[in-house]
């Protein structure tokens, strides 16, 4: 980590060495909070806006019955089966999508 700590504020050696031991205890700690930090956002990814136009499905019920994923620009006119849960088309499409990038 290249942590180094120096305390000279005692007399005592004693005094110092806790002191320094306290003070690194603290900055390894902080150290592995940011490398723990920096793994959550990677794995994470990047997040986008929550706002309009940035939805990944779009839902039609009337006038016509429509789901249109706007990621892969996949469309289904079942909606009562996508509503039931059956979304395999959509997932397929997206992972040949980013399988294609």
């Amino acid at each position: 980590t290249n942590i180094v700590v120096q305390c000279q504020n005692e007399r005592s050696q004693y005094s110092n060495k806790m002191t320094a031991m306290k003070i690194l205890q603290a900055r390894l700690f902080e150290y592995y909070q940011q490398e723990k930090e920096k793994d959550l956002k990677e794995v994470r990814g990047k997040k986008k806006d929550i706002a309009w136009g940035s939805q990944i499905r779009s839902y039609v019920f009337h006038p016509y019955q429509m789901v249109k994923d706007h990621r892969t620009e996949m469309e289904s006119g079942n909606l009562q089966a996508i509503m039931d849960g059956e979304i395999n088309c959509f997932i397929e499409a997206y992972l040949k999508s980013k399988k294609k990038d």
